[in-house]
């Protein structure tokens, strides 16, 4: 253990354009990545997956193949502003050292395998805070995570105050 703490922790924070995980990130750089360790952050943001259409609308006509090449453009420029967000968050907070990763898939395949992939000391993700029965039909991935990853789950939930005053 001595000798994690030398070299740092490399903790995987897992971002997507809510404000609970803006909110968890925010709450990992004030409570555990210290400001002049050698911890190192990585961002991991999920690009969902494309849904798979037919060549053809309900009317028999085909689709024009740049509507693939455009989605796949907003998904790439959802990617991008969410990790800029994410990384002025982190510049807010000192000099941190930060790691960018974007990978495609459902985002609790993608954030379980990018634990055991980059060997991370902690994952740290927000919680949307969805009902039970939200929940039973969405299914919960920081649930997920926390019973398939194999390094300590922080799942930081969003104080109800801090939520309805935005």
């Amino acid at each position: 253990m001595a000798e994690k703490e030398s070299k740092g922790l490399k903790i995987l924070v897992a971002v997507d354009e809510s404000e609970e995980s803006m909110y968890a990130l925010s709450w990992c750089l004030t409570n555990i990545a210290n400001r002049n360790s050698k911890d190192t952050l990585v961002l991991l943001y999920a690009k969902p997956p494309l849904a798979a259409y037919s060549g053809f609308d309900g009317t028999g006509y085909s689709l024009a193949s740049n509507i693939t090449l455009t989605m796949e453009n907003y998904r790439n420029m959802l990617a991008d502003g969410v990790m800029e967000k994410a990384k002025r968050l982190c510049g807010q907070h000192g000099d941190i050292k930060v790691e960018a990763v974007v990978e495609s898939g459902d985002a609790r395949d993608v954030i379980c395998g990018a634990a055991e992939k980059l060997g991370v000391d902690m994952l740290v993700m927000g919680s949307h805070g969805y009902g039970m029965i939200k929940r039973a039909f969405l299914g919960s991935v920081s649930n997920h995570c926390a019973q398939n990853v194999k390094c300590p789950v922080m799942i930081v939930k969003r104080p109800k105050s801090t939520a309805e005053n935005k």
